[in-house]
């Protein structure tokens, strides 16, 4: 397939550049693929699509404030790293890939200071992204990352991070650090909507994808097929792979909460056996990639041309899913990371 044929309109002012006023209060649009229907509602009516015995997967990911912005010790000339992904960790310190901005020659041995936090340059890899090591012990780093670091919105949010963003660029089942961008569709949950499915007899598990920088990446290539996934890091619990196995087994409905919960259950399933472990996937899922795991999908609105549109046009049709773009777009919904959702059925 084009690229080409993921592309759609998108009105600057669609693009949701602060969260709605209550988590549960976005819009949700929903898809029934079986009766090629589209239908306007609120996320907090998300209940009356869900029934006793679905099971709800959630990623647990937290989203670490991964920008810093410094200065470079020797000239005081401004700097910003992006943290990618954390490479080693000992008593002494902490390695990490870093997108730095400018990307200008690299001098290895060179130290970045941000308001206390310092690092030094262990060598580059590519235009713009370095390998840093920060000194001190683990939960030292921690700390001061909490301390100085900002929350890493995305490009197009277009401003800079504000006290809101601390909470609610974050899930509300957040649990284990280490994601650069929230699995947005999870962020419309509260703990009260949780509870009540819960109490309704949905079945709720959890998985861990640590989303990486490469969700914001363009696809380059026109032939779909030759575009390259960055890797991310995830793990399934013997727990949610046995609860999944007997969802399956009864033929009730898996339903993933977001497309990091997607790549996750698809990556973990490749041969059609799910496994539980962890592992680093790479995993480009676009049509007519035939699902193994998952049965319908609670998400955002993506951007025009991405992997993540792609992905859910494998689950509901290209056609459709534009359709309901289109659809999205003229009633305006708004888009992205802090907009509205749509569920898959």
């Amino acid at each position: 397939m084009k690229l080409s044929e993921f592309d759609y309109e998108l009105p600057q002012d669609r693009i949701a550049r602060y969260p709605a006023e209550r988590r549960e209060l976005s819009r949700l649009l929903v898809l029934d693929r079986s009766q090629r229907s589209l239908e306007d509602r609120t996320f907090m009516q998300l209940p009356e699509y869900l029934k006793a015995g679905d099971l709800l997967v959630l990623n647990k990911t937290r989203v670490i404030p991964a920008r810093l912005i410094g200065k470079r010790e020797k000239t005081g000339a401004n700097i910003e790293i992006f943290l990618l992904r954390e490479l080693a960790r000992d008593v002494g310190g902490v390695t990490w890939q870093v997108l730095a901005k400018p990307a200008k020659k690299v001098v290895v041995g060179e130290t970045y200071e941000f308001s206390g936090l310092r690092c030094i340059v262990e060598s580059s890899t590519e235009e713009g992204v370095r390998t840093v090591r920060f000194a001190m012990a683990p939960e030292e780093f921690e700390q001061e990352l909490a301390r100085v670091g900002h929350v890493p919105l995305p490009p197009y949010i277009d401003r800079e991070d504000e006290a809101i963003d601390h909470e609610r660029y974050q899930t509300v089942f957040a649990e284990v650090p280490g994601a650069v961008a929230a699995p947005t569709a999870g962020l419309h949950f509260t703990p009260e909507m949780l509870n009540s499915l819960r109490e309704s007899g949905v079945e709720i598990a959890t998985v861990l994808l640590h989303t990486g920088l490469g969700t914001f990446r363009p696809v380059e290539v026109e032939n779909i097929e030759e575009h390259k996934m960055h890797e991310e890091y995830y793990e399934i619990t013997e727990e949610t792979r046995a609860a999944i196995v007997r969802a399956k087994e009864s033929n009730r409905r898996v339903i993933a909460v977001g497309t990091t919960s997607v790549r996750t259950l698809e990556s973990a399933a490749k041969d059609g056996k799910l496994r539980a472990g962890s592992g680093w996937s790479d995993l480009f899922i676009y049509p007519p990639y035939e699902f193994k795991i998952v049965d319908a999908l609670i998400t955002n609105f993506h951007m025009p041309r991405s992997t993540l549109l792609m992905m859910i046009s494998a689950l509901a049709g290209r056609e459709f899913v534009l359709e309901a773009y289109e659809h999205a777009v003229q009633a305006g919904y708004r888009f992205f990371s802090y907009g509205d959702a749509m569920i898959i059925l």
